[in-house]
């Protein structure tokens, strides 16, 4: 069985990180599926909005690190940039559900995503100094634009969890709410936008997304840095003792 699902129903495709099992924590694999279903709705008539979800309690702990552990360079995180670069350019409004935990990459998606609805339990986090990384995908571009300096600088250089009202109170999401009223709230969006024109929400989106160019390159450089860090002792010591469950090393951390 596939770790993502992907629906067609009423003019809506919906994008499911389908391993509960595992928090929805994405593989190289899931990202690939993932791409591939963002990128048909490019030139698919019958696509008028995309919903992305996580199946079961979270909507993902971000990427699977006994992959990740074994990146070493951009040819090794293909995947993932497709991934990101489909969700950038997405022409129809993409909508994400978020409930649970939306860890790393988990978040990071939501900044490129046109709506955000969470729920009251929803948990985020940018966690990659504890990793001994940097933020990817442009986070360190528009954060400080959406949130403020001050608070883009304490969720990336602390790298912890902050709840459903901090990210309500800094735009990060549209709205919070109940866990059991957001399944309803978020269909009757998805809804609402299948029923718009569909070239003048293509050309809204377009409008509001004409910064595109200057994300693209901001999150290049990002990418050089992040690579780069990737190879560190420090962030080998941070993986290693993720994966062995126990403290890192401070020593490495110089």
């Amino acid at each position: 069985m596939s770790n993502i699902r992907v629906e067609q129903n009423q003019l809506v495709l919906t994008i499911t990180f389908n391993r509960p099992d595992k928090r929805n924590a994405i593989s190289p694999k899931m990202y690939e599926e993932a791409a591939i279903a963002l990128e048909s709705a490019v030139d698919n008539d019958d696509v008028k909005a995309v919903l992305i979800q996580g199946e079961g309690e979270h909507f993902t702990a971000g990427n699977d690190l006994s992959h990740f552990a074994k990146v070493e360079d951009e040819e090794h995180f293909a995947e993932t940039v497709r991934f990101m670069q489909a969700l950038m350019h997405c022409p129809v409004p993409v909508v994400a559900k978020v409930k649970g935990q939306a860890v790393g990459i988990g978040t990071t998606m939501l900044l490129h995503c046109d709506f955000i609805y969470c729920s009251r339990s929803a948990v985020f986090c940018m966690p990659f100094i504890n990793l001994a990384l940097v933020p990817e995908f442009a986070a360190s571009w528009i954060l400080p634009k959406l949130a403020g300096h001050p608070k883009a600088s304490e969720w990336l250089m602390l790298g912890e969890p902050f709840g459903a009202d901090e990210a309500l109170q800094y735009g990060l999401v549209n709205k919070v709410l109940p866990d059991d009223e957001l399944d309803t709230a978020v269909q009757t969006v998805m809804q609402k936008l299948a029923s718009k024109p569909k070239l003048a929400m293509r050309h809204t989106k377009a409008l509001l997304k004409q910064d595109l160019e200057t994300v693209k390159l901001h999150m290049a450089d990002e990418l050089d840095v992040f690579f780069s860090q990737l190879g560190t002792v420090a962030a080998k010591e941070a993986f290693a003792a993720f994966l062995e469950k126990r403290a890192p090393d401070p020593t490495k951390f110089k």
